[in-house]
């Protein structure tokens, strides 16, 4: 029987997030040495790349950070992501999500592309990935990454569940009045979603479709044709007030609208990106 403890199962599965069964398994042909069953796991997992294509990789976490930027600041989100929840809360995989996001930051890259091919360590993004699924056992993707400017840029990040990691980020991009009441907007945006930061940046092809629903609905509820602009009118307020920030009803005082709120504190917000795991 191979030499070795529940303590160094557990101390190999936290650092390579690699199943029980896997570890297990390693340490057996390792006859309990640690760095030999690392090695096993990391081979194995590298030849598994080709077979973990086609995995699903819904969990994970959201990282971000905001740095100076000449006058004013710019805010990087990533999004990476796993197979489980399991792997998402590994040590071994949010340092991983970290480095991808200091490459994101110093590269100043703005798709994913970009960025997989990226110097992170010494070595490119996509090679750490490549890296870090051989050693987990699990597909590893880094799905999005963005970038906000702005006079000020404020983070928020939000954990769905108290043991894994971040699964909502928002970056929220300000002039400096509107820094004031910027975290609360964040909040807000984790909340309730918005798609735009105000009506004039809804695409026009959007505005167009909306408006057609909102009159098709109207007349086959029977709606009298005189008063059809002005419910229409009324369906395209509501549309807004569900899909822009500037015009959702704020969360913490639901009398205001965001646009409101950032008004009195004398602020503009210049834009804003949300983020999901696996949305």
């Amino acid at each position: 029987m191979a030499n070795y403890t529940a303590a160094d199962i557990k101390a190999l599965r936290e650092k390579t997030g690699a199943g029980m069964l896997d570890v297990k398994k390693a340490l057996d042909e390792a006859q309990g040495d640690q760095d030999k069953a690392l090695e096993i796991i990391r081979v194995k997992g590298l030849k598994g790349v080709a077979k973990r294509e086609g995995r699903t990789v819904a969990e994970g976490l959201i990282a971000a950070e905001v740095t100076s930027d000449g006058d004013g600041e710019t805010g990087v989100m990533v999004e990476v992501n796993s197979e489980t929840d399991f792997v998402a809360k590994n040590q071994t995989f949010i340092d991983f999500a970290n480095s991808v996001l200091a490459a994101a930051v110093s590269s100043k890259a703005a798709d994913v592309d970009t960025l997989l091919g990226a110097e992170a360590d010494g070595q490119t993004v996509q090679a750490k990935v490549d890296n870090v699924a051989a050693t987990i056992g699990e597909k590893i993707a880094v799905r999005r990454v963005a970038r906000v400017s702005g006079e000020k840029v404020s983070v928020y990040l939000h954990r769905t569940a108290r043991d894994l990691p971040p699964s909502v980020g928002v970056l929220v991009a300000t002039d400096a009045a509107g820094a004031e009441v910027a975290r609360d907007v964040a909040m807000h945006i984790a909340a309730f979603s918005p798609r735009y930061l105000s009506r004039d940046d809804v695409p026009a092809d959007v505005v167009e479709n909306e408006r057609r629903i909102a009159e098709e609905t109207s007349r086959n509820e029977g709606k009298p044709e005189a008063a059809l602009p002005k419910i229409v009118e009324g369906r395209m307020n509501g549309f807004y007030k569900e899909n822009c920030l500037l015009d959702q009803a704020f969360a913490k005082d639901p009398k205001k609208s965001v646009g409101k709120v950032v008004e009195e504190a004398g602020g503009t917000v210049l834009g804003f990106v949300r983020f999901r795991v696996g949305a």
